[in-house]
């Protein structure tokens, strides 16, 4: 009998992991290629991707990215958009 050095006492998770990917409706994105046009349906799958924001969390995982720096892009970001509504407003408003 071999020892099972599980933490989980025995318990296989990933199998359970496996039975949740098999529904349907937890397919992940697909696009129906409809009169075989594929380049409409690659746009439409680009939309949905763009949408969902998968690239964009790929490229955050790519690299480990410290809270304190995470947190310093996030205030960079705001600070850049309310400079760029002053600036929006100081535009209507004739100045």
């Amino acid at each position: 009998m071999a020892y099972n050095n599980n933490r989980r006492g025995g318990y296989n998770f990933r199998s359970r992991r496996g039975s949740e990917q098999k529904d349907p409706s937890k397919r992940g994105l697909y696009v129906e290629v409809r009169n075989g046009d594929v380049m409409k349906a690659l746009r439409i799958f680009k939309k949905k991707v763009q949408e969902e924001g998968i690239l964009q969390e790929y490229k955050e995982r790519q690299h480990y990215e410290k809270p304190s720096a995470k947190r310093k892009k996030a205030k960079a970001a705001g600070r850049k958009r309310w400079l760029k509504l002053q600036e929006k407003q100081k535009l209507e408003r004739g100045y």
